[in-house]
């Protein structure tokens, strides 16, 4: 995530910040997500955030920043490398148990140390470590001390704060899951769109479908991505299980239409998100052998894929709670 800032000084608007990328924070036995609200398209209960690990960025602004800009001050620059250190010992302090609330923490207390920044802008990406099960003498347990770093999709947070007159103020948040890959093998297609002298692509009646897949939210009361009342909040893998749920069930003919679907559903289980934003990615596979034979000689319905050569296509599209008045 790009994190820009804008700053108005007198007739002129420019963009300017600073700040620190690729901030490696691992926090032991923070607090348990517990408590969530359940929908019936996934089983996910909480974290227990034996590990809760993330790589954050952070960025501030402010008018005192110009001069190291314009002139070579650096009077009023707070060293990124203090940024990191701020990072890193503010996750010792921090009692609650989500990626958002802990941002919010961090540019809180950042605003409250440097009187001369008007604002600040964290996105994290968080670590997924799962729990590795043990035998015992019934079966498997939750191990509790063994966990393998997940290489699969990863919660996403982004919150930005401003000074306000009582305050910090949470001007922009979000929720996410980033770097979700899911493949259906038929029940999708792609045909009647416009065929001229630059369409070379066939129509598919089914096809295989795979995509991948950015998801954001936003909520009506930033206050909710605390979890001070984890009732209403969502968390990354609740929506993860919407979206393949969603995709089993559909005859989708486009992505557009399905990342539509997806959305209204997110925004039907949980009435406390104002919108749901995606970034999709059409990675569907290229066919090589459209049938093959299976060792009784008869015609089966396997067939044999690769790899898609790029360019890829994409697509971006919000849903919002008028959509839910369709």
């Amino acid at each position: 995530m790009i994190m820009t800032g804008t700053m108005t000084s007198g007739t002129d608007q420019r963009t300017m910040y600073y700040g620190k990328g690729d901030v490696w924070v691992y926090r032991s036995y923070a607090k348990p997500l517990r408590g969530l609200g359940q929908i019936p398209e996934s089983a996910f209960a909480g974290r227990p955030n034996v590990i809760f690990g993330m790589n954050a960025q952070m960025a501030v602004e402010g008018e005192a920043f110009l001069p190291s800009f314009t002139e070579g001050d650096n009077s009023m620059v707070v060293a990124t490398d203090s940024m990191k250190n701020f990072i890193l010992r503010q996750a010792g302090a921090f009692e609650g148990a989500t990626a958002e609330g802990f941002l919010e923490f961090v540019a809180g207390k950042f605003l409250e140390k440097y009187a001369h920044v008007s604002g600040v802008r964290l996105f994290g990406r968080q670590i997924p470590f799962d729990e590795l099960p043990v035998p015992e003498q019934e079966g498997f347990r939750p191990g509790e001390l063994v966990f393998r770093y997940s290489m699969n999709e990863y919660p996403t947070a982004f919150v930005a704060v401003r000074r306000g007159p009582e305050g910090p103020v949470v001007v922009e948040h979000a929720g996410g899951v980033a770097g979700l890959k899911l493949i259906k093998i038929k029940g999708s297609s792609f045909y009647g769109y416009i065929h001229d002298e630059y369409t070379t692509l066939p129509e598919a009646q089914d096809r295989p479908l795979f995509i991948y897949l950015d998801i954001k939210w936003k909520y009506e009361h930033p206050e909710d991505f605390r979890a001070e009342h984890p009732e209403r909040y969502v968390a990354a893998e609740q929506v993860r299980d919407i979206a393949h749920t969603v995709f089993h069930e559909l005859t989708s003919p486009s992505i557009q239409n399905l990342i539509y679907h997806i959305g209204r559903r997110v925004l039907t289980r949980f009435p406390q998100l104002l919108e749901v934003s995606f970034e999709a990615n059409n990675r569907t596979w290229e066919t090589v052998l459209e049938e093959v034979e299976d060792l009784a000689g008869k015609r089966a319905e396997a067939k044999v894929y690769t790899e898609p050569r790029p360019p890829y296509g994409f697509q971006g599209f919000t849903v919002t709670r008028k959509d839910l008045e369709e």
